[in-house]
């Protein structure tokens, strides 16, 4: 399968939104697993046109970008990968630091917080597009909107030397989605 396909699994406790590259395989959260297989790859095809390099988690396929390129009144989209499946997340800075979240609301998981141009930023607030959902830039937690009192899920990331890295053991690679 050459492009990816965002596939969001919700059951009675959780939500989960993941990004497939595969033509088959399961996504599961809480008591639920959802089991696809997409007919019409071609046989022998290996599934992966976005490639495996970095899948071992070495420095280079954890850098996501410079500090710099990471805004102050907004977000840079990013995804992070293991194995054959994707997540988008959402970084902003704030000084010298970055912190990073799945770009995902959690009144409704399939609704970016950033759908592309950055997410809207307000008195040090994430707001959802969508809903009007804010989150606090810190720690995530929403403050007024549909889901207040949830929280966004936190992404490991790390500052070394001016570069911003994924620290996240969840995951393996990361790259830049504006690129």
């Amino acid at each position: 399968m050459s492009d990816s396909v965002q596939v969001t699994l919700e059951s009675a406790d959780e939500s989960r939104a993941v990004r497939v590259y595969d033509d088959e395989g399961d996504v599961s959260t809480g008591d639920a697993t959802f089991r696809f297989s997409v007919d019409g790859g071609t046989e022998g095809e290996s599934g992966d046109a976005a490639g495996t390099a970095g899948a071992s988690g070495d420095a280079d396929s954890r850098r996501i970008a410079p500090l710099a390129a990471v805004p102050t009144n907004g977000t840079l989209r990013c995804e992070a990968r293991r194995d054959r499946r994707g997540t988008e997340l959402i970084l902003r800075r704030e000084g010298g630091e970055v912190t990073a979240w799945r770009n995902s609301c959690p009144h409704k998981p399939d609704v970016r917080l950033d759908p592309g141009p950055g997410a809207i930023v307000r008195d040090d607030q994430l707001v959802c597009h969508e809903h009007g959902a804010r989150f606090e830039c810190d720690d995530g937690v929403c403050t007024a909107g549909p889901c207040q009192g949830d929280a966004l899920d936190s992404i490991a990331v790390a500052v070394r030397d001016g570069t911003v890295y994924l620290t996240d053991d969840r995951f393996d690679s990361c790259r830049r989605l504006d690129e």
